[in-house]
């Protein structure tokens, strides 16, 4: 039986619970709280933090294959064990452009992937005039560890920038380095894209999706997306031009712009599974979670194909300091019909915490009826 180690205990290693019993595999989760999600579905337990090099080989020991529940890694502690032989899949040479923000544009700019412009704070020798060239608002990025809108800022003026900046840290020198600036993108809807590539190089793409952000965090997720199919397949062709690029075993998400003008932008790569990809656990032939074991276990890719015409997944976001489990809200949820409600068993809520997701699979793609069905979600879980 094969065992695999995730390096993070959060949902999405929870999520990989049914998927790794179907397939015979067991998990180990490396993760600093007993409290993790993930924990309650793992065959063992590290505690450690997440990129604690001493822990990750006790990891190595316990496991055949070590995979990432999360990006906020330790590369170069990590490399020395790689060194000695564990296999993580995806590579942390895969991994190494990916992480930082700047580096990671600069990697899709040099694949020849659209990004939308961009620039390090750090190299803006006259940032006044290199502002100006993108023009106001612009966007004000966390290099390392941003996630779910933290690290993400709108600026609308030099003034804003410089307030952003003294917030986030404590000297210039330090704060020029931690973020990128880039031009602000007036989208007409954001996208992304579940994407898997096996140990023999096999890719296969789940259906594109639109996403829904309220405070650069996602809220809904539609699949699929109503785009063109040349638009669909531009997608799909970045997907395997940066998986195969990569060299990547695993599942990647990638999150994408469509323009007002219908262009295509690429946002940012997760290295890992992803909230947009959700709706596959109840939608899809084959989930996400189970598609990133079936690759890092180098069994063969499985169909990621909709068996139902379309999907809508809703995330249930905290909006309060309590330890409620909100069983009430859960079974009048699961009361829609066609609906499938996943609890993460956190054990505290707080405003934006990601608690859990319901997703409704339906027989029509008509958007002012999936509109009202995520209203009614939205009107169950959210106090009026």
């Amino acid at each position: 039986m094969k065992r695999v180690g995730i390096i993070g205990g959060g949902q999405l290693a929870w999520m990989m619970g049914d998927a790794a019993k179907k397939l015979g595999v067991e998990l180990v989760v490396q993760t600093p709280s007993s409290d993790d999600p993930a924990v309650a579905i793992a065959q063992d337990t590290v505690l450690a933090t997440v990129d604690d090099a001493i822990s990750t080989k006790i990891l190595a020991k316990k496991t055949d294959v070590i995979t990432f529940e999360n990006e906020f890694v330790n590369l170069e502690s990590l490399s020395f064990i790689e060194h000695q032989g564990v296999c993580f899949r995806p590579s942390l040479e895969a991994l190494t452009p990916l992480l930082d923000k700047y580096h990671q544009r600069c990697y899709l700019q040099s694949l020849g992937l659209p990004v939308p412009q961009f620039f390090a704070l750090e190299q803006a020798e006259n940032l006044g005039s290199q502002i100006e060239h993108l023009g106001f608002p612009v966007v004000l990025k966390s290099r390392r560890h941003g996630y779910d809108g933290q690290g993400t800022f709108i600026i609308k003026d030099l003034a804003d920038l410089q307030k952003q900046l003294n917030l986030n840290t404590t000297t210039k020198a330090l704060s020029q380095s931690l973020f990128l600036i880039e031009e602000f993108v007036p989208f007409e809807r954001e996208l992304a894209i579940i994407a898997a590539r096996s140990v023999d190089g096999e890719v296969v793409t789940y259906p594109v999706v639109e996403t829904q952000q309220e405070q650069q965090v996602c809220r809904r997720v539609i699949a699929p997306a109503d785009i063109t199919p040349n638009q669909a397949a531009e997608i799909e062709a970045i997907a395997h031009t940066l998986l195969n690029s990569l060299e990547v075993v695993g599942v990647f998400g990638i999150e994408l712009f469509l323009t007002t003008s219908g262009k295509i932008l690429v946002n940012e790569i997760a290295p890992r599974t992803h909230n947009s990809g959700h709706f596959s656990l109840d939608a899809c032939e084959t989930s996400q979670f189970e598609q990133h074991l079936r690759a890092v276990c180098g069994l063969p890719l499985g169909n990621p194909a909709l068996h139902c015409v379309s999907a809508v997944m809703v995330n249930l976001l905290g909006y309060e300091i309590s330890g409620s489990d909100y069983q009430s809200q859960r079974q009048k949820l699961a009361e829609i019909p066609q609906a499938f409600v996943h609890w993460y068993g956190k054990t505290e809520s707080r405003p934006g915490r990601k608690l859990g997701h319901v997703t409704v699979l339906l027989d029509h793609r008509n958007r002012d009826a999936i509109s009202t069905i995520a209203n009614n979600i939205e009107s169950i879980w959210y106090p009026s």
